[in-house]
């Protein structure tokens, strides 16, 4: 790739290893393109989510749930914990050999910020060394919210997902700052290791993008798992002990106390673009700091890209594949693949059992003009899901959102056994048009948890017509 005077010279630079970024760069050097990543810390390679995001995160998930009531918290967790490393350890280390390893790529660890348009300095263990590319992948992904509360950033007991994760440590009182999907996950994960549980969530409800009659029963079965759930919470500061921190609360203007052993702070993620001297390649930044791109993903530089959270689009790494698809159709396509053709993206809260949703609510397709009829039914009363009993676990529900008039498959919201899995494939009848009737009386093999169809969408409970 011939180097001179610490510089490098490449046909395409990304910046950050996320799955964006890290697919282009291993298709474009598979092309014999030179291509050179830069990655800012040797433990994340492979970008968030084998690292600190949905890889070890998950396998903690099922880790909890393995643990037996003669297991000890403790000893339980120390010992998960352990397992999920050396996992993270070799996902990470088949990313960087992945890449590296090919003779058009070379990977670079240190921090990197531009100089120009078209040229970033990275400082290194060995010293500065500038890169000079013809087109740029900004990839840095996002970075945790600790909010401005007095004492939380200070304490020494607050952590964010990451710390908390990589801490061999568990809480006996955990509490979460934060309701939203990333709060209520690990909640359910460090309540089934045997933590303390308590959620403070300043909105009046959880679970506030689904309809209120699936987040009741998404709530009532972390309720039924001892975890406690405060709405209306107005967090006014942290103060540290010597064992533990108090976290002052209020609720309908009363003042609450809590002692915690740890205080996650689970108020979302934003871009992290701070040490990127976006100024000097006059890279334009949205007003929540996240990288402008267009529908292309093109920057105010046309030859610089945005992919992933750093773009401030949905932050999920199926997102930033699908980004990556976008910037390899402009770089070697037709150019017209872009974001605007993304229609039902299902996603899924990793409580147990898993939330899933894809499309509108029956509340927002109401709002958009829709005649609707809705499918609902709980699970435990599903005939043609047997799958719920096997693995023993019936809990949950299954709901449809469907046009009264076209029989299209508006939306669904799955709390069950497999719901991660089987969303997919609502989303993709959603994509192709596929009628609920289609769905319905389709042939799945048994005993799955996807037969429930067969159930869930020949009961109409409500319906405009």
């Amino acid at each position: 790739m011939g180097t001179s005077n610490r510089s490098l010279r490449a046909d395409l630079l990304v910046i950050g290893f996320g799955k964006g970024g890290k697919t282009v760069a291993a298709t474009m050097g598979g092309l014999g393109k030179r291509v050179v990543l830069v990655e800012r810390s040797a433990r994340m390679y492979g970008g968030t989510c084998p690292n600190v995001g949905c890889v070890p995160t998950k396998a903690l998930v099922h880790h909890s749930r393995k643990r037996r009531p003669e297991d000890v918290p403790q000893e339980w967790y120390e010992r998960s914990v352990g397992e999920v490393q050396a996992l993270t350890k070799q996902f990470r280390g088949d990313n960087y050999d992945g890449l590296n390893g090919m003779d058009t790529v070379s990977v670079i660890t240190g921090t990197a910020a531009f100089t120009d348009p078209h040229t970033v300095r990275v400082e290194t263990a060995d010293g500065p060394l500038t890169i000079t590319a013809e087109t740029i992948l900004i990839n840095t992904g996002s970075e945790p919210i600790v909010l401005d509360i007095p004492g939380l950033r200070t304490s020494q007991y607050t952590v964010t997902s990451t710390e908390l994760i990589d801490s061999t440590v568990l809480p006996e009182r955990l509490a979460i700052i934060g309701g939203g999907y990333l709060g209520l996950e690990f909640a359910s994960i460090y309540g089934q290791f045997g933590s303390e549980i308590t959620v403070l969530e300043a909105a009046p409800k959880v679970f506030g993008l689904v309809d209120d009659d699936v987040a009741a029963v998404a709530e009532s079965i972390l309720v039924e798992e001892r975890i406690e759930i405060v709405t209306g919470a107005d967090v006014t500061e942290i103060r540290d002990g010597e064992a533990s921190a108090t976290v002052v609360y209020e609720t309908d203007g009363q003042r609450h106390t809590l002692e915690a052993d740890a205080v996650l702070a689970a108020t979302g993620r934003a871009p992290a673009t701070r040490d990127l001297a976006l100024d000097a390649a006059g890279v334009r930044t949205t007003e929540r700091g996240a990288v402008e791109v267009d529908e292309h993903l093109r920057t105010s530089r046309p030859h610089i890209f945005a992919l992933g959270d750093v773009n401030g689009g949905p932050q999920f790494t199926y997102i930033s594949l699908d980004d990556s698809r976008i910037v390899l159709d402009q770089l070697l396509g037709e150019g017209k693949r872009s974001t605007d053709d993304r229609v039902a993206v299902p996603h899924t809260v990793f409580i147990t059992p898993p939330l899933a949703t894809v499309g509108l609510t029956e509340k927002q397709a109401r709002a958009a003009g829709h005649r609707v009829k809705v499918a609902s039914q709980p699970v435990a009363e599903i005939v043609a899901m047997p799958r719920a009993y096997i693995v023993e676990d019936t809990r949950g529900v299954m709901k449809f959102v469907l046009d009264a008039e076209t029989d299209e498959i508006l939306g669904a919201a799955l709390l069950s056994v497999d719901a991660q899995e089987i969303i997919n494939t609502v989303a993709l009848a959603m994509r192709h048009g596929i009628r609920a009737a289609e769905l319905r009386n389709a042939v799945y093999t048994h005993p799955t948890s996807t037969e429930a169809f067969n159930d869930v969408l020949a009961t109409i409970v409500r319906s405009d017509t």
